[in-house]
């Protein structure tokens, strides 16, 4: 099975994937009891992409980079975009760990490019606003 035969309210998936990013995990309260929930970008052989909704625990084990497989999963539907999960009946294992890639950091700045012509802009801009300040 791969990614693209995939579609909405689709169980028993079986796949064997590739994680290519994942998103800072959130909590949330249901019924009183808190949980975490986290989106992963996942990719087959073919390079086609889907969003993996992870949960609690499976957060913690699963990584960028690692090869996943997924067994009896189900794909719903969030906002018009298919996610897959695990579900209530499935499972996620690691198949193979990845290196993983650097963390991310989340933050409100707008990142440079590491190019040392926008360190310089930055830095000018900067040295303005402190001249502006002070005089």
């Amino acid at each position: 099975m791969e990614i693209k035969d995939l579609h909405a309210r689709q169980g028993n998936v079986d796949l064997t994937v590739e994680v290519v990013d994942k998103s800072a995990p959130r909590t949330f309260d249901k019924f009183g009891k808190q949980g975490r929930v986290c989106n992963a970008k996942i990719k087959d052989g073919s390079g086609v992409t889907i969003t993996l909704t992870l949960w609690n625990d499976e957060i913690d084990r699963i990584d960028v980079g690692d090869k996943i497989k997924i067994t009896n999963g189900y794909v719903g539907e969030w906002q018009g975009e298919l996610q897959l999960s695990a579900g209530k009946f499935g499972k996620i294992e690691v198949v193979e760990k990845g290196a993983g890639a650097p963390p991310k950091v989340y933050t409100n700045v707008p990142q440079a490019s590491g190019s040392e012509e926008l360190e310089q802009e930055v830095e000018d801009e900067e040295s303005e606003e402190v001249e502006e300040e002070y005089f």
